[in-house]
């Protein structure tokens, strides 16, 4: 059974960073300003944003799969919940900045 909550869990986790991604780089082309200053930094300092932000979520993945792997399930519960709180961030962002700029 831990099994395939771990696995729900790590499937979980991708679609969420998935959605991160897009979502970020969703508000990034509006405008809205990167919250993360690990992000920030990464965009900063990559020859390309979009390489910057790749690089971060290649991280985030391999964090998400060494959970899996070491069967961290708590852990993994706990950063989907972050990672779901920061796609719903991300969203209504994007829907001020969208909003105010009509």
């Amino acid at each position: 059974m831990i099994e395939v909550t771990l696995n729900s869990l790590l499937i979980q986790f991708s679609y969420l960073q998935m959605l991160d991604l897009m979502t970020t780089l969703a508000f990034l082309t509006h405008g809205v300003e990167e919250g993360n200053p690990l992000v920030r930094l990464a965009l900063r300092y990559s020859p390309h944003p979009l390489g910057g932000l790749l690089a971060v979520k290649i991280l985030a993945v391999a964090l998400g799969f060494y959970c899996w792997r070491y069967r961290r399930e708590r852990v993994l519960v706990r950063i989907n919940i972050l990672f779901a709180i920061v796609v719903v961030w991300n969203l209504v962002a994007l829907i001020v900045s969208v909003g105010l700029s009509v």
